[in-house]
């Protein structure tokens, strides 16, 4: 293993400390198998101790916003589903069934703390456009300043990306409620993202009772690499959606917007109290350098209606050296884009690492393709896109 982008535990603590020391305001989610019991009825102990560690945040003055998986998983145990049912149309009535049961312990819980709450139901509309995300952003802050605790979920009956997973549709911005709270962590300017899962972290390897070496998750990853991403070994239930290979890909948007993030077992008692007080619990992810705000925008929050694939030159140029994409070296497009619509970036191996505004539609953008900057002097734009509208996402 790479012991320069990770630690064990023992040496973990001390740069914890400094990592979480100024966080003011915390995204946690939590998910399906926390939430619930193997019969799938929901685990009140363990939802009220979370509420009682979230209200102890609120009282020190770290404003908090909880992502929260369950829904569906309610639902069906409402229903009396076996299993994970398999038509879209199922699906969304248990979300629609479940929403009302998981709120009405949710507000009920945190009445206790005399700790208002709202609920926002949110779709990839709501990201994908810019003007949408600037108001649901302006809607979180006032809650915030207001005192108010938000609840966050992707609303299920409705929207199907999350439902269907990444491959509902092409372009879709979250496919699970992992991604979707790395992006309301990205987009209020969160300081930290706390993933609440089933697992004790991300570990080297499958766990080992009788490997001392694995008994202990990854404490630091310093840089998301390809070994570690090659360690997030996906494994999930009937009931929940996003595994370790989904957090890694949340974790990715919040480290590239300069916020720390910890993967933690939500099963454990008083685990939010521990990890923001610094305790050597989970697996810490350290931030990376901030994007701005409209690249981050650009690079995760939006959605695509089409791609453009450039060849290694101007994959280079991009890269290494901050270019815009002309039309030379982009080799082909594909989708039915507009002119201001964000559009996929790729290799000539189809790996997607930026996206970009096009300053073109797609008929146009075809009919250019490989022309010089000489053979289109009377065009709109020298560029396909401009590097002020590209966002790497590597």
């Amino acid at each position: 293993m790479d012991t320069e982008n990770s630690t064990r535990s023992e040496a973990g603590a001390p740069e914890r400390g400094d990592a979480l020391k100024d966080v003011r305001t915390v995204v946690v989610k939590v998910g399906t198998n926390v939430l619930s019991r193997p019969d799938g009825d929901m685990a009140l102990g363990r939802i009220h101790g979370l509420i009682e560690n979230l209200a102890d945040l609120r009282r020190r003055g770290i404003k908090v916003i909880l992502v929260s998986s369950g829904a569906i998983s309610m639902g069906m145990n409402r229903l009396e589903f076996d299993k994970r049912p398999t038509s879209l149309q199922d699906k969304q009535a248990c979300a629609a069934i479940g929403q009302i049961q998981l709120m009405a312990v949710y507000q009920q819980g945190f009445d206790r703390y005399q700790l208002p709450t709202a609920q926002l139901l949110l779709t990839e509309d709501d990201f994908a456009s810019r003007t949408r995300y600037l108001n649901l952003r302006n809607t979180m802050f006032r809650l915030l300043e207001m005192g108010v605790l938000p609840i966050v979920n992707e609303n299920d009956s409705i929207s199907t990306s999350e439902i269907e997973g990444p491959e509902a549709g092409k372009g879709a911005v979250f496919g699970d409620n992992d991604e979707l709270s790395a992006l309301v962590a990205s987009k209020l300017d969160a300081d930290l993202l706390l993933l609440l899962t089933d697992v004790n972290g991300l570990y080297a390897s499958s766990p080992d009772p009788g490997n001392g070496e694995n008994e202990k998750p990854i404490s630091i990853v310093r840089e998301i690499t390809s070994e570690i991403t090659a360690m997030a070994a996906d494994n999930r239930d009937e009931r929940s959606r996003g595994g370790m290979g989904s957090k890694l890909q949340a974790i990715t948007i919040a480290v590239q917007s300069g916020i720390p993030a910890i993967i933690v077992n939500g099963l454990t008692a008083d685990v939010v109290r521990d990890a923001l007080a610094g305790e050597d619990v989970g697996t810490l992810f350290l931030p990376g350098k901030r994007l701005k705000s409209r690249k981050h925008w650009i690079a995760y929050a939006s959605s695509t209606t089409g791609l453009a694939e450039i060849n290694p030159g101007a994959r280079e140029a991009l890269v290494e050296r901050g270019s815009s994409l002309l039309f030379t070296g982009t080799v082909r497009v594909e989708g039915d884009f507009k002119r201001g619509d964000v559009i996929s970036i790729i290799d000539d191996d189809g790996q997607e690492f930026a996206r970009g505004i096009s300053n073109y539609d797609s008929r146009q953008a075809e009919a250019l393709l490989g022309k010089e900057l000489d053979e289109i002097a009377d065009a709109d734009f020298p560029e396909f896109i401009t590097r002020d509208n590209i966002a790497l996402k590597e």
